[in-house]
């Protein structure tokens, strides 16, 4: 069984940084891939960037040179950093893990507002 939990969401105005949080406790984490994804009221949840065990990242093209994803296997921690916000970015944000099994977090709000 794998917990996740998600921190840093919040109010920030268009242009501005975010960094997104989420600690995970449980067996695997190392091996397991991880990522995060959004999702928007009437819209189905969108994984917006993820990274394998091995470091390997993959983002979506909305995201891609803006978003940065990492992980510490030794904190079991995988973080977001978002750069550069656009209004459309805003949506709660989950953080998910998947082996065998796949996980989610609770999620996170992020509003881009001026």
């Amino acid at each position: 069984q794998v917990q996740l939990v998600e921190s840093g969401g919040g109010l920030v105005q268009p242009g501005g940084s975010l960094r997104l949080s989420c600690a995970a406790s449980g067996s695997g984490f190392s091996i397991s891939g991880v990522g995060w994804a959004r999702q928007v009221p009437g819209k189905e949840r969108e994984l917006v960037a993820s990274i394998s065990s091995g470091g390997t990242t993959v983002y979506v093209s909305s995201v891609k040179g803006r978003f940065t994803i990492s992980r510490d296997n030794a904190k079991n921690m995988v973080y977001l950093q978002m750069n550069s916000l656009k209004p459309e970015d805003t949506a709660v944000y989950y953080c998910t893990s998947w082996y065998a099994t796949q996980y989610w977090g609770q999620g996170t709000q992020v509003t881009v507002s001026s």
